[in-house]
């Protein structure tokens, strides 16, 4: 079956902290970014969740980065010893780093409007990659930034989906993926081999089946998604043909 979204660019997600892996945090920006991706047109296909380690961010920012047409990362942008993010992707891309005239007049800024002291930690949070260009953090002001293609915004949810809005309008994307669901009450190796077949004419679909039990009855969920709603429409209509509904 051939991609349905080999035409859209390409997209991984790293997710980097300790506090992730030790479950002391639970991830939300993931979910968010590959639903505002989905509807930018941008086809998310792999997510890594890695640690503080200078060492694996390096080595995973070089192999994503090569691979896919953007990298988002989450997390290691604040002002204490382990965020070490920005220094990792300039080091990625053997890029120096320094504070930057620009981000550290929006912090200060904004540190003095709030009446609060400008510390040697959160100037850290001012140090950007020579050539990033930086992403808008409308909430705590401290930016964001890209550098080639690799877009580096904070951890904390809100302040990274705030950074997602302010980024996505600057990018290309395809067309919206859009999809529908449809039930049946039998389990997946019933509808396995119609399901193929029904795949198998809709080559610019994805046609997916997702296995569920309930009250101790199997069932299977099919998803299709794709850019054109009245593909979507025909396929389910002889999804529903062959799958009535019970």
């Amino acid at each position: 079956m051939s991609n349905p979204t080999a035409a859209m660019p390409s997209a991984a997600m790293l997710v980097i902290g300790d506090e992730i892996l030790s479950g002391r945090t639970r991830d939300a920006n993931m979910h968010h970014l590959a639903g505002e991706l989905t509807r930018h047109g941008i086809d998310l296909r792999e997510v890594r969740v890695i640690s503080d380690d200078r060492d694996a961010i390096i080595t995973a920012l070089r192999a994503l980065s090569g691979t896919y047409d953007h990298v988002f990362t989450s997390g290691g942008i604040g002002p204490t010893h382990d965020d070490i993010t920005a220094d990792c992707v300039a080091a990625a891309f053997d890029t120096p780093i320094d504070v930057r005239d620009d981000a550290r007049a929006l912090m200060a800024a904004h540190y003095a409007a709030q009446g609060s002291e400008f510390t040697p930690s959160r100037l850290r949070m001012a140090r950007i990659p020579d050539g990033a260009t930086l992403i808008e953090n409308p909430i705590s002001i401290a930016p964001g930034f890209t550098l080639q293609n690799v877009h580096v915004m904070a951890g904390v949810p809100n302040i990274f989906a705030a950074m997602v809005a302010s980024l996505l309008p600057t990018l290309t994307g395809g067309d919206p993926l859009m999809s529908q669901t449809y039930r049946i009450n039998r389990g997946e190796g019933v509808v396995a081999d119609p399901l193929r077949d029904l795949a198998t004419r809709y080559p610019d679909l994805s046609v997916g089946s997702y296995p569920f039990q309930r009250n101790g009855a199997y069932g299977t969920n099919i998803v299709i998604r794709g850019s054109d709603g009245a593909r979507i429409d025909a396929a389910m209509v002889e999804l529903s043909a062959l799958f009535p509904p019970e």
